[in-house]
């Protein structure tokens, strides 16, 4: 292993704290805060943006993402990354680049089990649930061959409900 921390060890929560709080420095004389979830890092680039010193900033604060990765011989995950622009659509979008691929500007991204569209309605992650109630019942219904209501209610409250949260 030439970086990071070991997964599943005793001492990797506190290992990674250690070894991701240079880049919380870092990003935070840039203004821009870091969120954990569990083992992985995001990013909280819920920036405003209001003027072209701005961009530079955030564009600033992506290099310096890049740099503090390569000294630490890691990698990030270019396809996992995104621009949301919330709020007015700009005639000429920015551009941003993570060593030099651009990010793709997208209308709606998917994050920690939420769909988050540019106009912030909850119109396509209400769609995304209800599909996923659908196939839920369809597979119910095509793997049990009772039409007992009571039965039929239990499961679909316990495992397509369930799975839903």
């Amino acid at each position: 292993m030439v970086s990071g921390v070991i997964k599943g060890s005793v001492v990797g929560p506190l290992t990674f704290l250690v070894f991701i709080n240079e880049l919380i420095e870092i990003l935070d004389s840039y203004r821009i805060k870091v969120e954990f979830f569990v083992d992985d890092t995001k990013l909280g680039l819920y920036v405003k943006i209001v003027n072209s010193v701005d961009t530079a900033v955030l564009q600033a604060a992506l290099n310096a993402l890049c740099l503090w990765a390569d000294n630490w011989q890691l990698t990030v995950a270019i396809d996992k990354c995104c621009v949301l622009h919330i709020g007015k659509a700009d005639k000429t979008p920015t551009v941003y680049l993570i060593n030099n691929a651009a990010l793709p500007a997208v209308l709606s991204c998917r994050d920690l089990g939420i769909t988050i569209k540019h106009d912030l309605s909850p119109s396509m992650h209400i769609t995304d649930i209800v599909a996923k109630a659908h196939k839920g019942g369809n597979a119910i219904l095509r793997c049990f061959m009772s039409r007992d209501v009571d039965m039929l209610t239990s499961l679909v409250l316990n495992y397509v409900a369930y799975a839903l949260i």
